[in-house]
């Protein structure tokens, strides 16, 4: 069922990121918090028209989900999101912030921000064709176009072709020089520059990224903006969403009392899973983070990792791999 107050979710979301935020992770994330909104990894489009199921594979329980493509081609995206739609995501996003030599042979990611009215076009193309929200994920600038000007003028285009809705990494993106790690890391992350972008246009939905690692961190932001977004912080620390439905939402915590306790009720999900050919590594290394900093928490993970390729039962391995672990309760 399409979510009818995305708004309310996007207060935080989990960033869409290449080989980590499959469908296995978003389940498993979804057992700590009902409100989050997920997102997928980013899918090209020509991809996605070539081989859709494969892409668009989800459980019902992600909802709110949003899937996110990458392209720049009016009429393939429109097409991509009317398939999106009936898939059952609630939400289609594209990429404007992606500084990877992958991305950049595609002519699109961060590369769109120097082709305003191409994004304007693909915008409102994908707008024609869906009722879900089409949103923007994008950067402060791009190579040498860094100013507050240019910056406006991207978000006032791509607004005017009817996007309400922006996810702003802080951070400009380098197209040369730099790996996709490096982007992440080296450019200054100005968040003050995301926050007047939300003060200049107060009728648009504005989520910031970049650099926030904690619940405490989020809750700061969001006295600033609409939204956050966090990446690999959540994936490296997953248990950290457990008390998102309560300090970020206002509503009751929704996860497990304990980690052990989120484990087992990923069990069935791991067997029906293996059960139906996905290899057990690929579910499994969605679990290291689960117990970082705990006693026996490094036995976790190796128990896991040296286990996962020959184990035929994956509950029986994820549970003797809790039982070298020391847990304390809630959080």
């Amino acid at each position: 069922m399409i979510c009818k107050d995305l708004n309310f979710h996007r207060r935080l979301s989990v960033a869409p990121m290449l080989d980590f935020t499959d469908r296995h992770e978003r389940f498993f994330l979804r057992l700590l918090s009902k409100n989050v909104l997920l997102y997928t990894e980013m899918i090209v489009a020509n991809a996605l028209l070539h081989a859709g199921p494969r892409f668009l594979q989800h459980d019902p329980v992600e909802n709110p989900v949003a899937l996110q493509l990458g392209g720049s081609d009016p009429k393939m995206l429109a097409e991509c999101a009317k398939i999106v739609e009936g898939a059952g995501f609630d939400e289609v996003n594209l990429n404007c912030g992606c500084p990877s030599e992958r991305v950049q042979s595609g002519s699109f990611g961060a590369m769109l921000m120097k082709q305003k009215d191409l994004v304007a076009e693909c915008v409102q193309s994908m707008k024609k064709e869906v009722q879900i929200p089409v949103t923007v994920k994008t950067r402060i600038g791009v190579d040498d176009f860094t100013g507050w000007e240019f910056f406006e003028d991207f978000i006032r285009t791509v607004h005017s072709a009817g996007c309400d809705t922006f996810i702003i990494h802080a951070r400009t993106a380098r197209l040369r020089g730099y790996s996709p790690k490096e982007n992440r890391e080296k450019p200054a992350i100005h968040y003050e520059t995301v926050y007047k972008l939300k003060e200049v246009f107060p009728q648009l939905n504005i989520s910031v990224n970049g650099d926030i690692r904690t619940i405490d961190q989020a809750k700061e932001h969001l006295k600033h903006v609409d939204g956050v977004m966090m990446g690999r912080a959540v994936y490296a620390n997953p248990w950290m969403l457990a008390t998102a439905d309560s300090e970020i939402y206002g509503g009751k915590d929704f996860a497990p009392q304990t980690r052990k306790a989120l484990l087992e009720a990923f069990l069935p999900y791991v067997q029906k899973a293996q059960a139906e050919g996905c290899p057990l590594s690929v579910l499994t290394k969605h679990l290291y983070g689960i117990f970082t900093g705990f006693p026996g928490g490094r036995k976790f993970r190796q128990i896991l990792s040296e286990g996962a390729p020959k184990a035929l039962d994956g509950a029986a391995l994820i549970r003797t791999a809790m039982d070298a672990v020391e847990e304390i309760g809630f959080p």
